[in-house]
């Protein structure tokens, strides 16, 4: 039995090639995609290494995994994960994915589009059934069930569509292309062709003779059926209504292999029926068209990543389609968050600090300051997961959101030595600058996280100082975590923005990083006392120490 469980046309494949349809004739190369406005030529690439490390460096490694955690989809989970690690870089290609998004998260859209998908879900579970099967009769039957669930499903997948409107041109395409098809030679004659196979199997009528161990099939000759009359012979006894012990056997145990002795026998009684079945699965062995398996494997980008965010919005967390400029630099978010933070802390129902964020005008970096656990990272790790899932057609964290269109976004994150290597850390970071360097354009976003704090502060002020003025030359967008104030005050291109704690108890933080200029405050001292560890503390601990043991 060949393989029909929608392979074709998964996502991250370019136009698929032309294949024999049911009716003989080859049907039209897949060109219908929810996820590309023009569908790719050719697979997407290989993860960049530094595009890899940046994804992991800006935990958006661990947003996919959870996005994706616990969903099946078929041979396309890993297409999913590249789409997911691959940003746009057309504007037109991202306002097409967010116009399919909104459609989406109109109920009724939704609920046509993931029956549509639970309904292929079974079908491909009838599939696995039939290769699974022991017995070639057993897996014809569940291939029949299949072919039978998805002709089901693309009529109402038709007919729901239809009955929405979609607004979004990726799913118009889809209604269109589905209507169509439903209509065709080919379709019309597989839901016919596996009707009829079905229907001659329901027809079936044979007659058991079990006798000991040994069990005799025969033709059904017409015997009447006694249960009516014993009915109606007990009915003067009935004291009450009876209660229920029928139960439906249903077909999710495998077959034995009795059942499938008398299958085979059954077959023998039978041949037209079952040369009927053998005929229609030759002509339909891969009955899946390839627009309908594309569909079902790229929707299902949009309805992860949705039913992921909802769990956040319940919890009052905003969520925004950002206006993405191709050609500026301006960038602003209110209520910000870090989506993998909130991820994490959602389970313990964790409160998430939300920050406002903003570049106007010749403004190009973004120097954040403070005490250390302020939140520095937190936030520039958020405006990195902003600008991805900006490039990915997808609801972002925040409100109120407009970013620049970036072409690559690189992160430079402080590390541990490596043990088994030559290079000394330093080393490492100035050759990853180049790397950066090389790479980067005027649209690329860097974001950079205590660089260069394996030297003294006065060479690590001096290497910042150079990398951010080189970056601002090329006018590249910078995030600058650090704890050189003096690098907030480089010039108009730079922004300070500085972590607050309580003003009450400035041992605890706050996690709000606000727009002001740097102060140089640390507050490790109020730590230091809070914990006991100031020079007079310790001091002071140590001599009554030392007291005690005279």
């Amino acid at each position: 039995m060949s393989d029909p469980a929608g392979r074709s046309g998964a996502v991250g494949e370019g136009v698929a090639s032309g294949r024999a349809s049911a009716s003989g004739r080859a049907s039209a190369p897949v060109t219908v995609s929810v996820l590309w406005d023009v569908v790719p030529d050719a697979p997407l690439p290989a993860l960049d290494p530094l595009a890899a490390e940046a994804l992991a460096d800006l935990r958006l490694d661990q947003v996919v995994d959870a996005v994706l955690a616990g969903r099946h989809n078929g041979s396309t989970g890993a297409d999913l994960r590249a789409v997911f690690e691959h940003p746009l870089d057309r504007v037109a290609a991202i306002e097409y994915r967010q116009a399919v998004c909104r459609d989406l998260e109109r109920p009724e859209v939704a609920a046509v589009v993931r029956d549509f998908r639970a309904a292929m879900a079974t079908m491909r579970r009838q599939l696995d059934r039939a290769r699974a099967s022991h017995y070639r009769l057993e897996g014809e039957r569940w291939f029949l069930d299949a072919a039978a669930t998805y002709c089901r499903a693309v009529a109402a997948l038709a007919d729901g569509l239809a009955g929405t409107e979609p607004r979004s041109e990726g799913l118009r395409r889809i209604a269109t292309a589905v209507t169509a098809y439903r209509s065709s030679t080919a379709f019309r004659g597989l839901a016919q062709d596996i009707d009829r196979a079905l229907d001659g199997l329901r027809r079936l009528r044979y007659r058991l003779h079990i006798s000991g161990n040994r069990i005799r099939v025969g033709r059904d000759r017409g015997e009447p059926d006694y249960g009516a009359e014993i009915l109606a012979a007990f009915e003067k006894f009935r004291q009450a209504a009876a209660k229920e012990y029928r139960f439906d056997v249903g077909r999710g145990a495998m077959m034995n292999h009795v059942e499938a002795a008398i299958v085979e026998r059954v077959a023998r009684l039978h041949p037209d029926v079952f040369a009927t079945v053998d005929e229609v699965l030759a002509a339909h062995a891969d009955f899946v068209e390839p627009t309908i398996a594309r569909f079902d494997a790229e929707v299902d980008f949009y309805l992860a990543y949705l039913e992921h965010i909802d769990r956040l919005r319940t919890r009052g967390l905003p969520f925004a389609y950002p206006s993405v400029d191709p050609d500026g630099k301006h960038l602003r978010a209110r209520d910000l968050f870090d989506l993998a933070l909130a991820d994490r802390l959602a389970p313990a129902d964790g409160r998430v600090v939300t920050n406002d964020v903003e570049l106007a005008g010749p403004e190009r970096i973004i120097v954040v300051s403070g005490p250390n656990q302020g939140g520095k990272t937190t936030l520039a790790r958020a405006i990195g997961q902003l600008h991805h899932l900006a490039a990915l057609g997808l609801p972002v964290p925040g409100r109120d959101v407009e970013v620049p269109l970036v072409d690559q976004i690189f992160t430079h994150f402080e590390r541990q030595e490596e043990v088994t290597s030559l290079e000394g850390k330093l080393e490492r970071d100035l050759r990853r600058f180049r790397t950066i360097l090389e790479r980067s354009t005027s649209r690329s976003l860097v974001i950079m996280n205590e660089s260069f704090s394996a030297t003294s502060a006065a060479d690590a002020l001096f290497l910042n100082r150079v990398m951010l003025r080189t970056m601002a030359g090329r006018d590249m967008l910078v995030v600058c975590v650090t704890f050189l104030d003096e690098l907030a005050a480089l010039g108009p291109a730079v922004v300070s923005m500085v972590a607050e704690v309580d003003r009450r108890d400035p041992t605890i933080r706050t996690y709000r990083v606000v727009r002001r200029p740097a102060d140089g405050r640390a507050y490790a001292t109020a730590l230091a006392e809070k914990h006991g560890l100031t020079y007079e503390q310790v001091r002071a601990a140590l001599l009554d120490r030392e007291n005690g043991h005279r």
